[in-house]
């Protein structure tokens, strides 16, 4: 058993630990995300003007120049606060997500640093990944179909705290979407499914693509095909990952599959 920093520790499939210790690292790795965010917060909060330039770059030009509307005077300061909030959410999320994998997978399967480091920079690219293809490639279509839809009967503005909400979400699901092949190799790797089930399924996830498309923000079919093509890629990746990396499916395990011997009656008389 390994130390990390903070206390964390890197637990061996092979190494029995009691309730409490199980109690003790799942708090020691809730502590690590709620620093994370308390960090997180703090940089947003300093550099909440540039962010919030950043997130109304993909406005239309002639929203962009009317501004965004407040309609009470502690909006402005709840609005930032949020802004603040989910963008820290953003930037400590793969933290999160690697502390949770982190706590899950060494209890099922051997997990060396090198392997866990390797998931941390997988993690964090695919999400970093993620919230760029939503911020440059499904926003801008977004916002341009629902804002452009009717604009010869309405004269529309967007009021700052729901145009907030909205693209910060966005950005949320986009990067969460590039984490599939993650899962998916966290389900194989714990032994709950293998490859050959995720290619057999193939129809069932394009049905699940679909419906997780059109449930995110945005909705209109245009941004539902410009996430669903990503997430299609993504989930072959997936197969690859579990089949390359990919533990033994629980039930061809010994626990599973060896059968206690017969007890030997003992000898008459």
């Amino acid at each position: 058993m390994a130390r990390l920093p903070l206390g964390l520790r890197t637990v061996q499939s092979d190494e029995r630990l009691s309730v409490v210790d199980h109690l003790e690292e799942l708090r020691r790795r809730i502590v690590v995300s709620v620093l994370t965010l308390v960090a997180a917060f703090a940089i947003t909060f300093v550099l909440r003007d540039h962010i919030i330039d950043l997130l109304k770059q993909p406005l239309p030009q002639q929203f962009e120049r009317q501004g965004l509307v407040t309609l009470s005077p502690t909006e402005p300061f709840f609005t930032i606060l949020k802004v603040c909030l989910w963008t820290a959410v953003l930037l400590a999320l793969p933290v999160w997500l690697y502390q949770l994998y982190a706590f899950v997978i060494p209890a099922v399967a051997d997990q060396s640093r090198r392997k866990m480091l390797a998931v941390v920079a997988g993690v964090s690219s695919l999400f970093l990944a993620g919230v760029a293809f939503g911020y440059f490639v499904v926003l801008p279509v977004a916002l341009q179909f629902f804002l452009g839809f009717g604009d010869d009967l309405f004269t529309s503005q967007i009021r700052a705290g729901e145009y907030f909400g909205f693209t910060t979400t966005m950005l949320l699901a986009a990067g969460l979407i590039f984490e599939v092949p993650i899962a998916m190799l966290a389900f194989a790797r714990m032994g709950v499914v293998t490859a050959d089930m995720y290619r057999k399924q193939w129809r069932v996830a394009i049905v699940v693509i679909a419906a997780v498309a059109a449930l995110l923000p945005g909705g209109d079919p245009l941004s539902m095909l410009l996430l669903m093509a990503p997430m299609l890629v993504l989930y072959v990746f997936g197969i690859w990952l579990a089949s390359v990396f990919g533990g033994t499916p629980v039930w061809e395990r010994s626990t599973w599959t060896d059968e206690t011997p017969p007890e030997t009656p003992p000898p008459a008389g």
